[in-house]
């Protein structure tokens, strides 16, 4: 799923030639790089994100995080999603954090959120470490928040669908009763489908056994920004 090494279609901006790689742009000030590319370029990076997550196995993250609003308020957005994605890191060291396009992918591997054997209850280690990242999500209250859980291949399809869709929506509970706007909320349970890890050995299942977060400016984020243009 590193993203550093896909290459951006040639485009046309301003009747100029651009050629960059997702490397450059990781590499740019945010803010920098959405006036330079635009819209444009912002729609088209969007998309070779989007296709290149989903190829990594976990198209409906892939889909949330591929869209790009671009231009100068996909500059804003992306300086804001930079200080979110450091506070995360900062408060919730054990967390894996990615910032994709102008989203952020948030992974919390088992060893950070777990789950008593073959339940969706949250143990007591999970809730200390999701009270971290509820304070985060209260800081950046323009943004949504996409749940993702995941299973190891032992089990059904079945079973493995439903554990990860009932863990999904454990963590959801926990925010909303946390204070975090259930409208801001969504999951999913993807069972073992997508696997970042063999199945094979115990601590690649154990890896597999995750819950993954997209977290995307919400309309009242994009609407900000984009007035901050004009």
């Amino acid at each position: 799923m590193r993203l550093n090494k896909i290459k951006i279609a040639a485009f046309f901006i301003s009747g100029s030639l651009l050629m960059t790689s997702c490397e450059a742009v990781q590499n740019a000030n945010n803010t920098q790089k959405g006036a330079a590319i635009g819209t444009a370029a912002g729609a088209v990076l969007g998309g070779i994100l989007g296709n290149n997550l989903g190829k990594g196995g976990n198209a409906p993250l892939g889909a949330v995080l591929g869209g790009v609003v671009g231009g100068v308020a996909g500059g804003v957005i992306g300086n804001k999603m930079d200080k979110q994605a450091k506070e995360i890191q900062d408060t919730l060291p054990g967390a894996e954090v990615e910032r994709v396009g102008e989203g952020i992918k948030v992974t919390l591997n088992e060893n950070t959120v777990n789950f008593d054997f073959n339940s969706s209850n949250l143990t007591a280690l999970a809730k200390t470490n999701l009270d971290k990242l509820v304070t985060v999500l209260k800081n950046n209250p323009d943004t949504n928040i996409n749940i993702y859980g995941h299973t190891d291949s032992v089990g059904s399809d079945a079973v493995n669908l439903r554990i990860s869709g009932q863990r999904a929506a454990a963590v959801k509970n926990y925010f909303s009763a946390q204070g975090v706007s259930a409208s801001r909320l969504f999951t999913e349970g993807l069972g073992k489908s997508s696997p970042v890890a063999s199945n094979d050995t115990d601590a690649g299942r154990a890896k597999n056994r995750r819950v993954e977060f997209a977290i995307t400016a919400n309309e009242k984020m994009i609407q900000d920004a984009a007035q901050s243009g004009n």
